[in-house]
């Protein structure tokens, strides 16, 4: 599976209803779940972003989609980068010549 960071950012609706964070963590977490994916950390943040998230997606379109319906209830606006590991790094390393 692929590893995606994903920085989240309250919308006006999500920060009038941030007393339901939690609540909707665990509403996107089961989302995520539906559709083959697998949130691996959540942690809420002070700074830039209120929300970052570490993901496992099958692909970068399933990815796309569950950000796609993440922004689209409203309470959130997201920014998602897709991220190596160790060996994944290695392998795009030994491919510069």
């Amino acid at each position: 599976m692929a590893m995606y960071v994903s920085l989240l950012r309250f919308s006006d609706q999500g920060i009038r209803n941030v007393k339901d964070t939690i609540k909707r963590g665990e509403a996107a977490t089961a989302e995520a779940e539906k559709m083959g994916m697998k949130i691996t950390n959540a942690v809420w943040t002070m700074g830039a972003y209120d929300v970052v998230l570490s993901i496992e997606a099958p692909d970068d379109e399933t990815m796309a989609a569950y950000a796609a319906k993440l922004g689209s209830l409203g309470n959130v606006k997201t920014e998602t980068m897709r991220a190596f590991g160790q060996q994944e790094m290695e392998k795009i390393l030994a491919k510069i010549k």
